[in-house]
């Protein structure tokens, strides 16, 4: 890996094209080095994940309003959507698929200086795939550079920090993941990243107070926006440049400024693209720095039952990183994060509300643990609002370590009994992380497609869909459209302008 030096450049100071991030990201799509075996195992696994949560929700409603809207632009060749039988333009179906895929907050993390979830590059650039007749060879490697630009860029480029939304980085990763599947020239990858950088910066209040249906559609739609902006690079049309270093660019006005400075990692000429090995997939559906929590809670209402009856708890404290006591913790100071009213997405961007009921249940459901009985059971209520979060410089330090058997998304509990006794313990990642207890390998992602699908497609479909996913390297252009998944009865789609 080569880090890339960026920052701001003054309209009359020369930065040639090639020397801009955008170029060098352009570069890095269009080298053709080989895939090796252990991505393209893992990017098997990840296809195999999105397709899993995707399928738990189809019968949800913004999955079924998107399936409408690309339901109502179809195409031919175009692309497959989940729970439709209509093939649709590739932009519309990305959008469609994007939205199922995100739905549940329930598929792959990758945490660093920005956090993202890097299989959100799938639908787009699978879109695009079976729309131009690709084959699975070359939707591999389309994945492998997707993958391998979000994580670089979240590795040194934080959003967060000035209120930018995380897909930021998505519309960029997807596109050059395109230009990799299609084999485009680099000048027409760079035109393509500037475009799709330009149209999906916004601001993080999707995910801040309460959190709205958006949050599922906005990586979707940086998917869309970037086939978008690939098909008018295609068309010799051009981009804002240099868009990140630009003295009105994206450093300048959207992050830390004209004195900002980045150090954004790249592969080099020949170097495989391994990103993909950096990230992490989610055993619960919840937001990922929750997802050790849930492990820890599980662990704690088994050896200490009394715990799960709140008449027998002063407070509960979770010490933990920055973010996570900011983002998904009371740091945040969103009183919605302590409505037992509060809507699905609300909820699992709440660390109090999970980790109660997680002590308390023992389990967690995609479903049931979010239903409105639920989140409003009087006793879940009241040991709920006795949990609070607070940073701990050290975990905050664990969190931005670039040693992964260092880093960590987890904390310390300390939890005061009404008794004056205290239960302490700590967790450092989930039991499904690499590092875990228990790391998810190929059975475990069958077996959360299995699971996510039983009671939603007949066991047939099913099958069908895990052999022909697990052959993707080898599959002809034909049969990558067999990579989603159908089944009768869902519900009609709401009408809207189309």
């Amino acid at each position: 890996m080569k880090n890339h030096a960026l920052r701001t450049y003054r309209s009359d100071e020369s930065l040639p094209r090639e020397e801009q991030l955008a170029w060098k990201i352009a570069e890095v799509a269009a080298d053709p080095v080989a895939v090796t075996a252990e991505v393209t195992d893992m990017i098997i696994n990840r296809v195999i994940d999105n397709a899993s949560v995707a399928t738990a929700s189809l019968g949800r409603a913004p999955v079924v309003a998107a399936r409408g809207q690309s339901e109502a632009h179809p195409y031919a060749p175009g692309a497959t959507v989940f729970g439709s039988t209509v093939r649709s333009s590739p932009e519309w179906a990305a959008l469609a698929n994007g939205v199922a895929v995100r739905e549940l907050d329930f598929h792959d993390t990758f945490l660093a200086a920005e956090y993202s979830h890097p299989g959100d590059n799938i639908p787009p650039i699978l879109a695009v795939a079976q729309h131009t007749g690709m084959d699975g060879a070359a939707l591999v490697r389309g994945i492998a550079t997707g993958y391998e630009i979000q994580v670089d860029l979240v590795k040194a480029i934080s959003l967060h920090a000035h209120k930018i939304d995380h897909v930021a980085h998505l519309g960029p990763s997807a596109a050059a993941g395109i230009g990799t599947l299609l084999g485009l020239p680099v000048a027409t990858i760079y035109q393509a990243i500037g475009q799709a950088l330009h149209t999906t910066t916004a601001t993080r209040q999707s995910r801040k107070g309460e959190i709205s249906t958006w949050k599922a559609y906005a990586p979707a739609f940086a998917g869309k926006m970037a086939i978008e902006a690939v098909d008018r690079a295609m068309r010799g049309q051009t981009s804002p440049s240099p868009i990140w270093e630009g003295e009105d660019g994206v450093i300048a006005w959207l992050l830390d400024g004209p004195s900002g400075h980045y150090e954004v990692p790249l592969p080099e000429a020949g170097e495989a693209k391994r990103a993909i090995l950096d990230s992490y997939t989610k055993e619960h559906s919840a937001e990922y720095q929750a997802q050790a929590w849930i492990d820890l809670a599980r662990k704690l209402g088994a050896q200490h039952p009394e715990l799960k009856d709140p008449a027998n708890i002063d407070r509960i404290v979770l010490a933990t990183s920055h973010h996570t006591h900011f983002v998904i913790g009371s740091g945040a100071g969103d009183p919605q994060k302590y409505d037992p009213t509060a809507s699905r997405e609300t909820l699992d961007h709440s660390v109090p509300y999970i980790f109660a009921v997680a002590l308390q249940d023992g389990t967690w459901h995609h479903v049931d643990s979010y239903t409105p009985e639920r989140a409003g059971r009087p006793d879940t209520v009241e040991l709920w609002h006795k949990i609070t979060t607070v940073e701990d410089p050290e975990w905050t330090r664990r969190y931005h370590s670039n040693d992964p058997a260092e880093k960590a998304f987890g904390g310390r509990v300390e939890i005061t009994l009404t008794d004056g006794s205290t239960i302490t313990d700590e967790i450092a990642v989930a039991d499904a992380h690499p590092f875990g207890a228990r790391p998810f390998a190929r059975e475990n992602y069958l077996a959360k497609f299995r699971g996510l699908a039983e009671g939603v497609l007949p066991h047939s479909e099913t099958e069908r869909f895990l052999a022909l996913a697990q052959r993707l390297p080898e599959l002809t252009a034909a049969e990558l459209g067999g990579l989603t998944v159908w089944t009768p009865g869902l519900p009609t789609p709401p009408r809207g302008l189309f």
